[in-house]
C-alpha cells in the first residue's frame, strides 16, 4: 500500500510539475489524503526531491538542445547552446536568491490551504485576462529571446515560490504577457526548471536532519522513476497542445480547484 501511495504522488508530480497548473499545490493537497508512514521532516524533503525526475526527463527530452557540445563524434562547442544558458543562468538568479533566504519563511508561513487556493485563484484569472487580450507574439524562436527578455522572465519566476503558483504557470503567464509566443515560453519554462529545480532538491537535502532508512530510500527512488516516466508523456503532450490551442483551460482549472480548496478546508 505505501508503494502504491508513493507511485500516486510520481504520478501527481509528473503530470502536474510541466502543466501550469502547480506541482507544489497539487503535492500538498494530495498529502492531505495520502499519508506516507514516514516521519514529517522526510515527506517535506520527499515532496521537492521528487521533482528531479521531472528534471531528468526535460534533460532527456531536450539533451541535444541543452548540450553545449556537438554529438556528431567532434568536439566542438556550439556558441547559440553557451550563450542560452548563460540567459538561463541569468533568469535563474532572482528566484535561486530569494529561494535561499525566503525558504524557512515560505515553509513555515505559506504551505497553507488558503495561500495555496488563492493562488491558483490569481494565476487561474491571470492565464485567461493575458490570453484573452494577447495580441501577435514578437519574439517566435528560442534564440530570439533577449538577456534582457530571460531576466524579466525569471523575475516572474521569483513570484512561483509562493505554493500554489506554479513555476511554470507563473513563467508562462509572464512571457506570454511580454510578447512571447506559447511555445517559446513553455520551453524556457522547462528549461529554468532544471537549475531552479536540482538548486532546491539539493536544498532540502542538505537540510535534512538524519540519513535515509531502506524505505525511505526506496520511497525516493520510486517516486523519482514515477515521476520521470510521466514528465516524459506530460512534456510531450503539451508541446504538442500548445502548437494548436491556448491555455484558458488551465485557467478555468485553476480557479475551480482553487475554490474547491478553499471551500473545502473552511468546512473541514
Amino acid at each position: 500500500m505505501e508503494i502504491l501511495k508513493v507511485i500516486i504522488l510520481g504520478i501527481i508530480e509528473g503530470i502536474t510539475e510541466w502543466l501550469p497548473i502547480s506541482s507544489t499545490g497539487h503535492m500538498i493537497l494530495a498529502d492531505e489524503f495520502i499519508h506516507l508512514d514516514v516521519p514529517r521532516d522526510f515527506m517535506n524533503m520527499f515532496l521537492v526531491v521528487i521533482q528531479f525526475g521531472a528534471i531528468l526527463a526535460v534533460i532527456s527530452l531536450y539533451f541535444r538542445k541543452l548540450c553545449p557540445w556537438t554529438l556528431d563524434g567532434k568536439f566542438k562547442v556550439q556558441h547559440e547552446v553557451v550563450i542560452m544558458w548563460i540567459k538561463i543562468i541569468a533568469a535563474t538568479l532572482p528566484a535561486a536568491a530569494a529561494g535561499y533566504f525566503l525558504d524557512d519563511f515560505i515553509t513555515k508561513r505559506l504551505y497553507n490551504p488558503v495561500v495555496i487556493g488563492a493562488m491558483l485563484i490569481i494565476y487561474g484569472i491571470a492565464f485567461l485576462v493575458v490570453e484573452n487580450k494577447r495580441k501577435k507574439p514578437t519574439v517566435m524562436k528560442l534564440e530570439n529571446l533577449t538577456m534582457k527578455t530571460a531576466v524579466t522572465i525569471g523575475l516572474f519566476q521569483m513570484l512561483a515560490l509562493v505554493p500554489g503558483t506554479s513555476r511554470s504557470g507563473a513563467i508562462i503567464v509572464g512571457a506570454l504577457a511580454i510578447g512571447v509566443s506559447r511555445v517559446v515560453a513553455t520551453e524556457f519554462a522547462f528549461f529554468l526548471a532544471i537549475p531552479v529545480m536540482f538548486g532546491a532538491s539539493l536544498l532540502k537535502v542538505h537540510k535534512f536532519q538524519g540519513t535515509f532508512t531502506p524505505n525511505e530510500s526506496n520511497i525516493l527512488i520510486i517516486g523519482t522513476a514515477v515521476s520521470f516516466a510521466v514528465s516524459v508523456l506530460c512534456i510531450r503532450f503539451l508541446m504538442k497542445y500548445i502548437k494548436t490551442n491556448d491555455f484558458k483551460p488551465f485557467g478555468y482549472y485553476r480557479v475551480t480547484l482553487g475554490i474547491l480548496v478553499i471551500v473545502y478546508f473552511a468546512l473541514k
